[in-house]
Order: C-alpha cells, then sequence, then structure tokens
C-alpha cells in the first residue's frame, strides 16, 4: 500500500482551484500535477505527429506512446512530454484551439486517469481538476470541493481577462461560467460531482491565504501519520 499522500482539489470553474493547489503544493514540498497541462500535451503530441484528432481510433492507437511527469524546479512544476520540456509549448496556439476536442475523446481520458493515478503512487501529490476526488483518486486522503457566488467567480476571472481582452464584458464571462458549470456537471466522461467525503472549500468572502490555511488545517493529521 503507498505511503504517499494525495490531495485532490475539484470544484468550479474560476474558483482558484489551480492557485490553491500550487500555493499547497509549494507550502508542503508535494508535486503540483495539473490535469489540464497533461492534455495539453497528449494535444501537442498528436499535432507534432499529424494524428488526424477527429479519428478515434487513430488516437488511441498513439496513446501508449505516450509518457508523462511532472517535476519541480525553482518552486514552479514543469511537465514532460517523453521526457521533453514542453511547458511552455502547450501553452500556445496550435495546442490551446485543439485540447477541448483532445479532451473529450474517450479514450484520452481513460489513459490520462491511468497516468495520473501512477503519478500518486510515486509521489507525494496536489491534483487539481474536475474528477480527481471521484475518477482518478477516489481514496485520497484529503478531498476538497470548491465553490463560490457565480458572481463573486465572473468578478475575479474578469479581472483576470481583462488586460488582454479589453473589450470583454463581465456580463459575457458571467455567461461563459454559467456555461462551463452546464457542460462540467452534465457531460458523459466523468461529470464535476462532489465527492461524499469531501470537505466543502466555499472561497466566496476568503483571501488566498485564508484558503491555503484551511487546506493546510485538513492535511496536516496526515502529514503526522505519515511521520510515524
Amino acid at each position: 500500500m503507498s505511503t504517499n499522500i494525495v490531495v485532490a482539489i475539484d470544484g468550479y470553474s474560476s474558483c482558484g482551484k489551480s492557485t490553491l493547489a500550487k500555493a499547497l503544493a509549494k507550502k508542503l514540498h508535494f508535486i503540483y500535477v495539473d490535469s489540464g497541462a497533461m492534455y495539453r500535451a497528449v494535444t501537442l503530441y498528436l499535432l507534432r505527429n499529424n494524428i488526424d484528432l477527429k479519428d478515434e481510433e487513430a488516437v488511441k492507437a498513439v496513446l501508449p506512446d505516450i509518457h508523462l511527469n511532472f517535476h519541480s524546479r525553482d518552486y514552479q512544476t514543469h511537465i514532460l512530454l517523453n521526457d521533453e520540456e514542453v511547458s511552455d509549448e502547450i501553452r500556445l496556439m496550435p495546442v490551446s484551439s485543439n485540447v477541448s476536442a483532445v479532451s473529450a475523446i474517450r479514450a484520452v481520458r481513460l489513459e490520462m486517469v491511468k497516468q495520473q493515478q501512477r503519478m500518486g503512487k510515486s509521489k507525494n501529490v496536489v491534483m487539481d481538476g474536475r474528477d480527481i476526488g471521484t475518477a482518478v483518486f477516489p481514496h485520497a486522503p484529503v478531498k476538497l470541493f470548491m465553490t463560490a457566488d457565480p458572481k463573486v467567480r465572473a468578478e475575479r476571472r474578469y479581472k483576470e481577462l481583462l488586460p488582454n481582452n479589453p473589450d470583454i464584458t463581465l456580463e459575457e464571462v458571467f455567461e461563459n461560467i454559467a456555461h462551463r458549470d452546464y457542460s462540467d456537471t452534465t457531460r458523459k466522461e466523468s461529470p464535476l460531482i462532489r465527492a461524499e467525503d469531501a470537505t466543502i472549500l466555499d472561497n466566496t468572502n476568503l483571501t488566498p491565504d485564508e484558503q491555503l490555511q484551511f487546506a493546510l488545517d485538513k492535511v496536516q493529521p496526515f502529514l503526522k501519520v505519515k511521520d510515524q
């Protein structure tokens, strides 16, 4: 049985899941596993190898050739695609434009779950996403489900987007979040639902430091057990 600790963070879009996960991993010296980056890395591999993204059988056939891993350097998490650092390349437009289509492929999701589970067996990890505590690590000792008032989430996201998107409106952001909530909770593959044993973290009125302390308090008992 693995003695590694897995912290699973799920929740709605624009709740600050990745912000909390990164801060928590840094504080605990755990590896932060960005599940979204994994789907981006798969997309990059498919594009590099001229795989037709609409041909699910062709995509499925090459999945065994894709090996992903994470490592930390200078308190930053980097993703490796077949031992090659691709953290910057996966953020470029060709990948961004195609990652949604790739992540909707059932075979890709199943493979990513397997690889995420492999990482959790070999390292102490903090992982955020939509189905980490339900599909990926249903037995994780620490599960958090993040939520916040939709209006607050929209305001936070609007402030993030505005510098690079001066024409965007708060109403557009609110509608986008509502659409993502609907899509996440109703999709066929691994919908967003709260695990029964997950602790709800409503950060509507919390500062980043307060929500980090909330998470640390949940992890602390398991750190003591591990050290015994």
